[in-house]
C-alpha cells in the first residue's frame, strides 16, 4: 500500500531532544547527522540544529536540541525534555555502566519530569566495542524495554564510521508521526481497544451494502480513498490470501475471508500486521483519512460547536430523534424494550469508548427490571448530554454513523429571558435544580424519579448528581425532565458565578416537613437563590416540595409554608413520601410549571423594596411634571395678560 502523505496528524515540524551521560557521543551524533560527515571537533553543546526538510519520506522538518550534562544546568536539562516531541537517550557502546544510567536515572527523570513522548535508545561509539565481544541487542534491550513500556525502539550507530546514523532520527521523528503506543500493546502483541474500535468503524463506513464484509469493490473504494492508488486483482488476492493464512479456520471469529470478501476479523488481523511489520505509517494514514487524532479520536475540527447564550439550552432535533430511535429498534435484537448493557455496548463499539460509562451519565437514566432501557431511557440519556455536553453528544452521533450533517442534529432553544416575555415556550427538555438541606430528602427525589435504590445513586458526598427521565403530560405530550441535585454546601460555590442560574428552568427547593429547621434552611436557600436570580436578570419559577410526608408535620407547618409561597407568589408546597411512593404528580408538576416561565417567580423583600422605591420616584416625577407644567402654563397666561395690557394701554 502506498505510504502516509506529507505532514501526517497536521505536525508541521518535530522537536527532538537528546539526552545522556558526558560522553556518550550526544554532540556528534547530531553533527554528523546534521553535515553527513564526521567532525574533527565538536563544541561541548550544539545550538539547536535543523536536518534537511528532505532528509525523511514524511517532509516534515526536524529540529535536534542537544543538552548540557553539568549539574548546574539540570533546570535547563528539565525544560527542554518538557518540551520535546520525541527524547533520544544516548549510551556508549564501550562503556556499559552508561547504559545501566539509562535505567537507573534517565528513564526514572523522565517519569518524574512527567514527559510522555516516545523515547528512543540510541547506543553510540559502536566502532568502540570489543569485536570479540558478542552481543545481542535484542537480549541486551528486553529487560530494560519491558521496565519502561514508552522506549519506543533501540539502536546502535558510529558516527565515526558513519553507521545507522540517519536511521536514528528516522525512527525518533516516525515515532511522534505514527506512534506505535496508542495502537499496540508490546507485551501482548496485540491492537489496543480503542484502536479496534476505530478500525471497527472505518470497516463498517466502508462496507456499503452492510453484508457483514469488504468485497473487492469496497476495499478497492477503501484503497483509493486512503492511498489515492487502486488495488490490481492481483493485490486484492494477495491481501486476502495473506488473511487466510492467519485466520484459516471456519467460524465467526477465527476466519477473515469468506465467499463474499473481506471480514471484520480480517481487516484487524491487516493492520495487526502491518504494525508488527513497522509499517505503522499504513495504519495512522488509515485512521487520519476517516478523520483521527493520536489520541485515536475524531479530530477537534471535525466536532461541531454550538454558540449560545447563557439561558439558551441545546436539543437533539427530530431527524436526529429519529434516528437513535432506529438505532435503538436495530440493537434490541429481541424487541423487548429493554436495551441490555451487552446490546448498548454493541451500539459504541464503534466510539473509543461508552459515553455514559462515568458521571454523570452513568446510572442518570431508568433502568428496567432486566438492567437495561427502555427506548425513553436511552433517549433521556442522549437529551442529557445533548443539554450538557452538545459537542461531545454530537461526536457521538457521528462514532454510530449518523448519516445526517452533524452540526444540524442540535437546536439551540429560545432564550430562557424572551420565553418569559412570551409567557410560554417550547422547550422539550427543562432542567431542574434541586436545593435543599442535608437530609431534607433530594437525593430520594431524584431516585424516585428514575426507581433508582440509594445504593446505585450517583451522588458523591461533593459532587452534582443527575437523573432524567420522560414525563408525560395529557394530550400524549411528552418532555423530558432533567434533575440535578445541588447539595447545601455547593449553593455558596455555585451562585459565586454569575451565570449560574441561567441554564435552570425551575428550581426546587425540598425540605423535612416533619423538621421545622429542615423548613426554614429551605426558605432561606429560596431567599438566596432567588435573590441571586434578581440580581442577574436570571429568575426562574420555584417550587416547595414537603418531603417524608409519611411523618408527622412540625407543628403550624401548613400554616407557615402557606404564608410564605403566597406572600413570595407561589404555588403552596408539593407534599410527597418516597418511603410510602407517594410522589402526588411532583414531576409532571414541575414540568408544568417549567412549561410557565413567568409564573411562581419568587418575589424577595429585597425585590419587593426595590420596587416600592422606583415607585416612589416615579410618583415624585409625576408630580414634579405637573407642577412644572402648571407653572409653565401660568407663565404663558401672565405673559398674554400683560400682553393686551399693553397694547389697550
Amino acid at each position: 500500500m502506498a505510504k502516509a502523505a506529507n505532514h501526517p496528524g497536521g505536525k508541521t515540524g518535530v522537536r527532538i531532544v537528546v539526552a545522556g551521560d558526558r560522553g556518550t557521543g550526544k554532540s556528534t551524533l547530531i553533527v554528523t547527522a546534521a553535515a553527513n560527515t564526521y567532525p574533527a571537533n565538536v563544541p561541548p553543546v550544539l545550538p539547536p540544529t535543523r536536518l534537511p526538510d528532505d532528509l525523511y519520506p514524511d517532509c516534515v522538518p526536524v529540529t535536534i536540541i542537544d543538552t548540557f550534562t553539568r549539574g548546574e544546568d539540570a533546570g535547563r536539562v528539565a525544560e527542554e525534555l518538557k518540551l520535546a516531541d520525541a527524547v533520544v537517550l544516548t549510551y556508549a557502546c564501550d562503556r556499559p555502566e552508561t547504559l545501566d544510567r539509562l535505567r537507573t536515572f534517565w528513564l526514572p527523570e523522565l517519569r518524574r519530569l512527567e514527559v510522555k513522548v516516545p523515547v528512543i535508545l540510541v547506543g553510540c561509539k559502536l566502532d568502540l566495542r570489543d569485536e570479540n565481544e558478542e552481543v545481542s541487542l535484542e537480549q541486551l534491550m528486553s529487560p530494560i524495554m519491558q521496565q519502561f513500556q514508552e522506549i519506543e525502539t533501540c539502536i546502535e550507530c558510529s558516527s565515526f564510521k558513519h553507521i545507522q546514523i540517519p536511521e536514528v532520527f528516522y525512527y525518533a521523528q516516525k515515532a511522534v508521526l505514527h506512534p506505535t503506543a496508542p495502537l499496540f500493546d508490546q507485551e501482548s502483541q496485540t491492537l489496543k481497544p480503542r484502536c479496534v474500535r476505530a478500525l471497527k468503524r472505518i470497516f463498517i463506513l466502508c462496507d456499503h451494502d452492510r453484508d457483514g464484509t469488504l468485497s473487492d469493490a469496497e476495499l478497492n473504494d477503501f484503497q483509493v480513498k486512503c492511498f489515492n492508488a487502486p488495488l490490481q486483482p492481483s493485490e486484492i488476492a494477495s491481501v486476502k490470501m495473506v488473511v487466510e493464512d492467519k485466520l484459516p479456520g471456519e467460524g465467526a471469529t477465527d476466519r477473515g475471508v469468506n465467499e463474499c470478501g473481506l471480514m471484520l476479523t480480517g481487516f484487524l488481523v491487516l493492520h495487526a500486521l502491518f504494525i508488527e511489520k513497522g509499517r505503522l505509517e499504513t495504519a495512522w494514514t488509515v485512521l487520519r483519512k476517516f478523520g483521527y487524532n493520536n489520541d485515536i479520536k475524531l479530530a477537534e475540527e471535525l466536532i461541531p460547536s454550538f454558540k449560545r447564550a447563557p439561558d439558551q439550552s441545546t436539543e437533539l432535533t427530530s431527524d436526529a430523534d429519529e434516528f437513535l430511535r432506529g438505532i435503538y429498534e436495530l440493537f434490541d435484537s429481541d424487541y423487548d424494550n429493554n436495551l441490555r448493557p451487552a446490546e448498548l455496548e454493541d451500539i459504541f463499539s464503534t466510539a473509543p469508548e461508552s459515553p455514559w460509562d462515568e458521571l454523570p451519565y452513568k446510572n442518570a437514566a431508568e433502568k428496567t427490571a432486566l438492567g437495561g432501557l427502555s427506548v425513553n431511557a436511552f433517549l433521556s440519556e442522549w437529551a442529557l448530554m445533548t443539554l450538557l455536553d452538545p459537542s461531545r453528544a454530537v461526536e457521538s452521533l457521528i462514532y454510530i454513523a449518523y448519516p445526517g450533517d452533524p452540526a444540524s442534529a442540535v437546536c439551540v432553544t429560545r432564550r430562557r429571558r424572551l420565553d418569559r416575555k412570551k409567557q410560554q415556550t417550547e422547550r422539550n427538555i427543562f432542567q431542574c435544580f434541586v436545593f435543599g438541606p442535608k437530609n431534607a430528602g433530594k437525593s430520594a427525589l431524584l431516585n424516585s424519579f428514575v426507581g433508582r435504590s440509594c445504593s446505585n445513586s450517583n451522588n458523591p458526598a461533593t459532587d452534582q448528581s443527575y437523573a432524567v427521565n420522560v414525563v408525560d403530560l395529557p394530550g400524549g405530550i411528552k418532555k423530558t425532565l432533567v434533575l440535578r441535585e445541588i447539595p447545601e454546601d455547593g449553593v455558596k460555590k455555585l451562585l459565586s458565578s454569575k451565570e449560574a442560574l441561567a441554564p435552570c428552568d425551575i428550581a426546587v427547593f425540598v425540605y423535612d416537613s416533619s423538621n421545622e429547621s429542615s423548613w426554614k434552611r429551605a426558605t432561606e436557600l429560596l431567599v438566596e437563590v432567588a435573590g441571586h436570580g434578581e440580581d442577574t436578570g436570571f429568575e426562574m419559577p420555584c417550587l416547595f416540595v414537603a418531603a417524608k410526608d409519611d411523618l408527622n408535620s412540625f407543628p403550624m407547618a401548613i400554616q407557615e409554608s402557606m404564608r410564605v409561597t403566597q406572600d413570595m407568589g407561589m404555588e403552596a408546597p408539593i407534599r410527597i413520601s418516597s418511603k410510602i411512593s407517594e410522589t402526588n404528580n411532583v414531576f409532571r408538576r414541575i414540568v408544568n410549571a417549567a412549561g410557565h416561565p413567568h409564573l411562581n417567580i419568587p418575589e424577595t423583600e429585597a425585590a419587593k423594596s426595590r420596587k416600592q422605591f422606583h415607585r416612589l420616584i416615579n410618583h415624585s416625577l409625576m408630580f414634579v411634571s405637573v407642577g412644572a407644567a402648571v407653572a409653565i402654563v401660568g407663565l404663558a397666561a401672565y405673559r398674554v395678560y400683560a400682553a393686551r395690557k399693553n397694547s389697550s394701554s
